[in-house]
């Protein structure tokens, strides 16, 4: 019986793996529909899906809640004209929504296969000691999601065999006793390394709109990385005229109304690779979202020198997002292409809109740098 549930459990999580990959752009495009995020796992609201669920009979035995009165009374003083819950039926469907749990690998596994992700190749090779768990051995006791069915049937065949009370025209029910259960020990293992540093622009041409919209793609984005790599560590960078490092939380929500020197931001990410993350050792990745405006010709000349110098040569992948936005000129995606061309490790992006999330993903994943 328990088998029998386990399958049915994995043919319905196979089912729901396959809803999310067909809806996987909506999905992208509207960051509403990532509910809560753990540690682990992300719930995502699937409209329209029939969860497995006990449906009880309806004899007439009495019971808790079976009292006196008839099926179908009124319970309570409301008018049924009151648009209370109560009146005519209805000929319409209602609006059901289930979210449904997946665990943040399960995730990254649909986004690579809907977007042909290449896996990624480390080059850095700075290790961190994690560990692991292997199930090597067998035990006598341990949930019954661990118990072993062919070792469990052997010790049953044994027992009866032995003790003279086997029948092949019976099946073999195994006892307490002939129960056997996975057991796992913990052992090391070195993973990669590797980090993410987020830039943003947030001068007053950044709206509530673009930020929105890095935000959905930055979670994206880690949650490939972070199916890539053992350990991730995540840095964050706003600037307008000047730039700071600042949390996850602030990152998102600051804003500012001041004009854009992005040389800023590239001199505080480089110096942040150059102390802290050490090419040979680091698989490191730079995100860049803005909308394209900078405050002088002389700032952008100063940015791609601190790039081909500072930047290019130390990370994976440095990646530029323009996120469209009506008060932003669009100039410096143009400078970059001119000024660097068809570079291995640097990739660009226009995000016009949140549909366009979809292919600025694939366009800055799709090297598998």
């Amino acid at each position: 019986m328990s088998l029998k549930i386990e399958q049915d459990h994995n043919r319905f999580k196979q089912i729901i793996k396959g809803r999310i990959k067909r809806e996987l752009r909506k999905y992208m495009s509207k960051g509403e529909m990532i509910g809560k995020k753990g540690k682990d796992l992300v719930s995502i609201p699937l409209p329209q899906i029939d969860l497995p669920h006990f449906k009880y009979g309806t004899r007439k035995t009495g019971g808790v809640g079976q009292g006196e009165g008839q099926s179908g009374q009124s319970i309570g003083q409301g008018d049924p004209e009151d648009g209370d819950g109560h009146g005519h039926a209805g000929n319409l469907p209602g609006h059901h929504i289930e979210e449904v749990d997946i665990t943040l690998e399960e995730l990254a596994q649909i986004l690579g296969e809907e977007l042909e992700l290449p896996n990624i190749l480390p080059k850095g090779r700075k290790n961190v000691q994690a560990t692991k768990d292997k199930y090597n051995g067998i035990t006598r006791a341990g949930p019954e999601s661990l118990r072993h069915f062919k070792r469990t049937y052997k010790q049953a065949l044994r027992r009866e065999i032995s003790s003279g009370t086997y029948n092949p025209a019976r099946p073999i029910i195994p006892t307490r006793e002939d129960k056997r259960y996975r057991s796992w020990k913990e052992i090391p293992a070195p993973e990669r390394n590797a980090v993410i540093i987020y830039v943003m622009d947030v001068s007053g041409s950044m709206g509530d709109e673009q930020k929105e919209i890095v935000r959905i793609e930055s979670f994206w984005i880690d949650t490939w990385l972070r199916h890539q790599y053992g350990g991730i560590d995540s840095r964050y960078i706003i600037h307008d005229a000047t730039a700071k490092e600042v949390d996850s939380d602030t990152f998102y929500k600051t804003r500012e109304s001041g004009g854009t020197l992005i040389s800023s931001a590239y001199k505080l990410a480089a110096k942040l690779i150059e102390q802290s993350y050490p090419a040979d050792e680091w698989n490191t990745y730079v995100f860049h979202f803005s909308d394209g405006d900078n405050w002088s010709g002389n700032d952008t000349a100063e940015c791609m020198k601190i790039l081909e110098t500072r930047v290019l040569p130390k990370v994976n992948l440095f990646c530029y997002g323009q996120v469209e936005s009506e008060y932003g000129s669009g100039q410096f995606y143009g400078e970059l292409e001119e000024y660097f061309g068809a570079k291995e490790n640097l990739t660009l992006s226009k995000i016009e809109d949140k549909d366009a999330i979809y292919q600025s993903i694939k366009d800055f994943l799709g090297k598998g740098k």
